[in-house]
């Protein structure tokens, strides 16, 4: 099996990411801005953007968090981050996290930016179960993206928030067959647990990761263990997936 995630200790004949994974802009990545390491476009849909039943399954779990969003008039730092797996028979599990940091942003675009990073980091198309507590996302990648694309990417009640990642954010996911699945956040979901003490993580100390790099899950599980949470969790893989409808792509998505 190839695996479908990027470091920079395994060779490329074995991973599907560009180079080290994607980076974003500081204010957050807008059309055409989420780039691999080496500057090629990961979220460029390509000739194959097909993803079928033999493609790889992978799980991204994304959470997302903003310092200070009770102040006004002053920047409220914010971050994206979250835990990309595969699961090999022979080898076991593959991880690896992202965080991306932005000294002045809002939860709502951190949880696109959250997809964005996290789609573009996968080089072919995949099966992905994106797992995330938003249902801003959630809810927008599975109903509004398509009733924006046809009414020309405009909203009966005005323009659309945040619509750059929005619709980068389609593009990143053409490439890909996608279940998104909301979890409540909090709730003791362990993974989501861990993408929000990522997201966290790198809000307060005002630092994404450079790409991809390695999980530190299982250490982050082992200590919450020694604290007797999460004792009775059960590290298994799933293939469960039930794709949503593929976002608008080619001429639909881009017409202004």
């Amino acid at each position: 099996m190839r695996g479908v995630l990027a470091s920079r200790s395994r060779g490329a004949s074995n991973v599907a990411v560009e180079g080290a994974g994607t980076r974003a802009s500081a204010r957050g990545p807008s059309a055409g801005q989420t780039q691999a390491a080496g500057g090629a476009l990961t979220t460029d849909p390509g000739p194959g953007r097909e993803s079928g039943t033999d493609a790889p399954l992978v799980h991204i779990f994304a959470d997302e968090s903003c310092l200070g969003n009770q102040f006004e008039n002053r920047s409220n730092p914010g971050a994206a981050a979250g835990l990309i797996e595969q699961f090999d028979e022979r080898r076991g599990w593959y991880r690896r996290d992202f965080a991306h940091f932005d000294p002045d942003t809002t939860n709502n675009r951190m949880a696109i930016v959250s997809g964005i990073v996290g789609l573009g980091a996968l080089r072919r198309g995949c099966r992905v179960v994106f797992t995330s507590d938003s249902q801003y996302l959630v809810r927008g990648m599975k109903e509004w993206v398509h009733g924006w694309a046809r009414r020309g990417w405009r909203r009966k009640g005005g323009p659309i928030e945040n619509l750059d990642l929005w619709r980068e954010l389609v593009r990143a996911a053409a490439r890909h067959r996608v279940e998104w699945r909301w979890t409540r956040g909090h709730a003791d979901d362990v993974k989501n647990t861990y993408a929000d003490h990522l997201a966290v993580t790198a809000a307060r100390e005002r630092r994404g990761t450079d790409g991809l790099v390695p999980s530190r899950f299982e250490t982050w599980l082992a200590e919450a263990q020694e604290k007797e949470r999460y004792v009775g969790f059960l590290d298994l893989p799933s293939d469960a997936f039930a794709p949503d409808l593929r976002p608008p792509v080619g001429d639909e998505a881009e017409r202004d």
